[in-house]
């Protein structure tokens, strides 16, 4: 049986109106991108005439502006640097989150909540706050202008939000799958390992994302505890030598921001799913 024209022509118009809707949060969320593409292939000149059109190439395309950021600049070094630090963090982080994390989730009482809020609370604190007396630390321990430093002191807001979130994911675990382990005759910490940690796969996937983010973009401590160039990581080394007083290297600072955040949101699209799911406590049935 056909559908009567007006039906037909409001399920087109839905229809249309999604499809729409979907177009402009895909234009707005890919813009960035495009934006950097753009500026990173674009020659100076085409980048600062304000008679050209700033959505599209007016001039051929140049490789000028990654020459300067890697042969001008120590870029590969500083990304070198940027991931030996995050992943030194991210495996203290997870060291000290997941079992703290379980330790909370199950411990009985009102103590348990208040832990919990305490150790959140911690997170909230201004970096601007804590680098002068991570400054004395870092002094006492010799750790001046050294990547050893960042791994020190990040840990101390990486931990914190990282120990919460599991902590909440912990929760949403039935406690019978622990028990029914160590019914079979496992102890509670090789039924941690072996049954727990397996299942809540997708909230230490939220846990080193996170870890890695933050390292990627922490700006403070990295301009505060490093002062040798071929010790900066990327967040402090690409602004401090791309922008030169009133002077911007517009297309290799999009250049930077372009290889940088390509493969966190490669890495970001390939896990949304358990990223979302540990982010909102993803049930285990």
């Amino acid at each position: 049986m056909n559908a009567p024209p007006a039906f037909r022509a409001r399920r087109g118009a839905a229809r249309f109106g999604h499809v729409l809707i979907l177009a402009a949060f895909v234009a707005f969320l890919a813009f960035p991108f495009y934006w950097m593409v753009l500026t990173t292939f674009k020659e100076t000149k085409d980048l600062i005439d304000v008679h050209h059109n700033p959505f599209v190439f007016n001039l051929p395309p140049t490789l000028e502006n990654l020459r300067i950021l890697f042969e001008d600049t120590l870029f590969g070094t500083w990304i070198v640097n940027t991931l030996e630090v995050g992943v030194l963090v991210t495996i203290i982080t997870l060291a000290l989150a997941v079992p703290a994390g379980y330790a909370l989730a199950r411990l009985t009482g009102r103590w348990s909540q208040r832990l919990a809020i305490g150790i959140f609370l911690t997170y909230l604190i201004p970096p601007t706050i804590l680098f002068i007396p991570f400054s004395r630390i870092v002094g006492d321990l010799g750790l001046q202008d050294s990547l050893w430093s960042l791994v020190l002191v990040y840990p101390s807001f990486t931990v914190p939000f990282c120990t919460w979130l599991m902590m909440g994911f912990f929760k949403s675990i039935p406690r019978d799958i622990e028990e029914a382990a160590m019914i079979d005759g496992l102890s509670r910490f090789r039924a941690f390992v072996k049954v727990v940690v397996p299942v809540s796969s997708a909230g230490i996937l939220t846990v080193v994302i996170f870890t890695l983010t933050l390292v990627m973009q922490e700006f403070v401590y990295a301009l505060t505890f490093i002062t040798t160039s071929s010790h900066y990581t990327v967040s402090v080394g690409v602004p401090t030598f791309l922008v030169r007083g009133d002077v911007y290297f517009w297309g290799s600072l999009m250049g930077a921001c372009l290889i940088v955040s390509v493969p966190v949101a490669v890495l970001y699209n390939l896990f949304v799913d358990r990223f979302v799911a540990g982010f909102t406590v993803g049930a285990v049935k």
